[in-house]
């Protein structure tokens, strides 16, 4: 996929499945819970043209957030900070289970302590996806970047995606020392995924159109039908012709 210098980033939904089977192959050897969190915010950020900084958020109920895992210190820093505050987009993103988009930091006033607090870091613009494992919001990734406008609706809901096996993975950590085991519920994300993207692929096949625009459509057609996106991807699937799955 090419990108347009200066232009909002966009994260490739093909990268982020390569950085999730990079992750998979990890987990299953990896025996230090907290260089599996730093891999996936590593992987984010990774994937994303123009990230200052990437990380995983763990916030517990009565919204105490620790950074579990972030690729930069002003991460560590932005983050910290709205959780002493108690406010900010990746707080906002966890206590909503909604994604959270931040175009400019400077002009958003949705959180004016956290902005203030914030003014000397290089942070402009942020997304946050919430992590949702059952029924209950157990933390947030992010993204930093320290230009204006480099996250749009496209980000969040690939970002948002992502954050699906994420929080799998988190809410199967039973402790830092404690050997990570792949378990079904993360076999079926990693499946899930899988079927997302060929249905991606088959639609930019039949209709010529970019990946970009293939996942809108599948996003559009979840909404729309009231179904969750791998059904929705599913159907798609059992309708293509061979060659286009």
């Amino acid at each position: 996929m090419n990108y347009t210098a200066g232009g909002p980033s966009r994260l490739p939904v093909d990268e982020l499945a390569l950085a999730v089977a990079r992750i998979r192959g990890m987990l299953l050897t990896q025996e230090k819970a907290g260089h599996a969190v730093h891999l996936l915010a590593r992987g984010i950020k990774d994937s994303t043209p123009g990230a200052g900084g990437s990380g995983v958020s763990l916030i517990g109920r009565g919204g105490e957030g620790t950074s579990s895992g972030f690729t930069d210190a002003v991460v560590e820093q932005a983050d910290a900070l709205q959780y002493g505050l108690r406010e900010g987009p990746c707080f906002t993103a966890w206590a909503t289970e909604r994604v959270v988009i931040v175009d400019d930091v400077h002009t958003d006033s949705r959180w004016p302590a956290w902005q203030s607090a914030i003014a000397a870091l290089p942070v402009r613009s942020v997304v946050s996806a919430p992590l949702v494992f059952g029924e209950e919001g157990i933390g947030t990734l992010k993204i930093y970047a320290s230009l204006p406008g480099q996250f749009h609706e496209d980000s969040g809901r690939v970002l948002s995606l992502f954050a699906g096996t994420a929080a799998t993975l988190l809410a199967h950590i039973q402790g830092a020392d404690t050997p990570l085991r792949i378990n079904g519920n993360l076999k079926v994300a990693l499946a899930s995924r899988d079927t997302i993207n060929r249905a991606c692929g088959a639609l930019m096949e039949r209709e010529g159109i970019s990946q970009d625009d293939a996942m809108k459509k599948l996003v559009r057609k979840a909404r729309e039908s009231g179904l969750r996106l791998i059904e929705v991807s599913e159907k798609l699937l059992t309708k293509a012709p061979p060659e286009a799955r």
